[in-house]
């Protein structure tokens, strides 16, 4: 491990990452998926990066790690790649959605009782995230949205992902970092903001169409 975090970040970490492999209800990210017992053969064509509690634990005891954003970072992906296999709104979806809004609480906490950033190292493996192209698309997109729809956004990801929103001291104005959030829920802000645009767009022309 490299000396940017001390030990005791590190145990602070690693009893975050033992915990959830603890929970009953996290028995399914214990291992790696076992696409092919399974029979979910467009997996891999879906998945370009597996992970999973078990992977993580390993990594932590044989030091694989850089810094304990990168370990977050991992874990993050265990969310985002289920959420991204399963369908919005069925029960494998809602429970990595629910799992990333727990830890999310508990790497928040972490990182401000020891005041470090939550910033992955460079070689970080982020294959499998959000695409550069995607993240420009995403950023013109809230551009033509409404102020309304704008901030269903904001309230969304500091719901969800409190990470990856900065808020200014008088909480006036927020920046997103898309980088900080899983790649499942940025899916679906995406498409919200997709649909959205389109009705802000009919709105304005039905709108001249009046004057």
């Amino acid at each position: 491990m490299a000396a940017s975090n001390t030990d005791a970040q590190w145990n602070a970490m690693t009893k975050i990452v033992n915990d959830f492999f603890k929970r009953s209800d996290c028995v399914p990210f214990r291992e790696p998926v076992d696409w092919k017992g399974l029979g979910l053969y467009d997996y891999p064509q879906i998945i370009k990066r597996p992970m999973d509690l078990g992977t993580i634990k390993k990594n932590l005891k044989a030091k694989k790690y850089s810094n304990v954003a990168d370990v977050a970072h991992d874990v993050r992906l265990i969310w985002s790649n289920c959420m991204t296999y399963n369908a919005n709104g069925s029960d494998f979806y809602e429970l990595a959605n629910v799992l990333n809004l727990k830890f999310e609480e508990k790497y928040k906490k972490l990182l401000t009782d020891f005041m470090i950033e939550d910033k992955p190292s460079d070689n970080v493996d982020t294959s499998g995230s959000v695409t550069m192209e995607e993240k420009k698309a995403f950023a013109k997109l809230l551009y033509k949205l409404s102020k309304e729809d704008v901030g269903k956004i904001i309230v969304d990801v500091d719901t969800r992902c409190p990470s990856a929103l900065t808020k200014n001291m008088s909480e006036t104005e927020a920046e997103l970092n898309v980088d900080k959030i899983p790649v499942g829920i940025f899916r679906e802000l995406m498409a919200f903001a997709v649909n959205a645009s389109k009705t802000s767009t009919s709105t304005k022309k039905v709108s001249k169409k009046k004057q």
